[in-house]
């Protein structure tokens, strides 16, 4: 069975995302040097998405 056209198109195209998730924050986090093992995962500080 072949995909519909309009899913094609979709699967192309690759927009930033502008929300980390948790894991993610927190791997920001290490690298900069903010994050403590041991620190509490809920009200992270705001981090920027990397390129």
């Amino acid at each position: 069975m072949s995909m519909h056209s309009s899913l094609k198109s979709a699967a192309k195209i690759r927009t930033r995302r502008n929300v980390l998730k948790r894991f993610e924050r927190v791997e920001v986090l290490k690298k900069s040097g903010r994050w403590k093992e041991g620190d509490r995962a809920h009200g992270l500080p705001k981090t920027k998405v990397e390129d």
